[in-house]
């Protein structure tokens, strides 16, 4: 069975209506990103921070997969699909996709301040405050990974992309490291899917498929020709 690789970020995520900062100089939602997207901002106002994801656990909760989401599951019919996602939300979940990393965390989750390892699921109303802590007494923090903090899936996502024979990239500029560094992993004949509006540039690409629509366009057009 011929194994597919597919790197999504938030352009696919922006179609189900979760905003992101790609595009808003600096700004999320109104907030400084480095405020309350790094490992700084955390210590420097950790309420601030819980604030703010607690807000995004909102929009998460009621934001559905679109039809990106759903054409990358029928793959799953024909193929094996691992699913690399920069996203944290549980689109591709709800959308039922099988094996997926989340590089960058998952926004239902919190973990440990002191213990990475200690990873609890959240309940509605999904709420994390200053005061709730893990069994060693340190505060739960949302379990997302910060600018300025390591990232503890890439490697088990550099060796998924070692044995691709397709890769597609999903609604990322391929500006954000270390994640934008995988297309630099697949083997040198595998054919490269590219699919968002804005193609990023590549270089060194035999097989190379660009498809300049959004994910609920693009992606449907790219599992047609393959599922072929």
């Amino acid at each position: 069975m011929k194994k597919i690789v597919v790197l999504t970020g938030a352009g696919i995520s922006a179609e189900s209506g979760l905003k992101t900062f790609r595009d808003s100089g600096g700004l999320w939602e109104g907030y400084d990103v480095m405020q309350v997207a790094s490992i700084q901002g955390w210590r420097e106002n950790p309420e601030l921070v819980l604030k703010f994801y607690n807000e995004r656990r909102a929009a998460a909760l009621n934001a559905k997969p679109n039809a990106g989401h759903l054409a990358l599951k029928k793959l799953e019919e024909k193929f094996k699909v691992i699913v690399i996602t920069q996203n944290v939300d549980e689109l591709h979940e709800q959308a039922g996709s099988s094996n997926i990393i989340h590089l960058h965390g998952e926004i239902n989750k919190a973990r440990s301040s002191v213990d990475e390892n200690f990873i609890v699921e959240l309940k509605k109303p999904w709420q994390i405050k200053i005061g709730d802590k893990c069994p060693k007494g340190s505060q739960l923090r949302p379990h997302i990974v910060w600018f300025g903090e390591q990232v503890p899936m890439m490697e088990t996502a550099m060796n998924e992309c070692l044995t691709a024979d397709i890769f597609m990239v999903v609604g990322t500029s391929l500006v954000v490291y270390p994640a934008a560094s995988l297309i630099n992993y697949i083997p040198r004949f595998s054919t490269v899917y590219l699919i968002d509006p804005n193609i990023p540039p590549v270089e060194g690409i035999k097989n190379l498929r660009k498809i300049p629509e959004k994910a609920s366009v693009g992606v449907p057009i790219a599992v047609k020709e393959i599922m072929k």
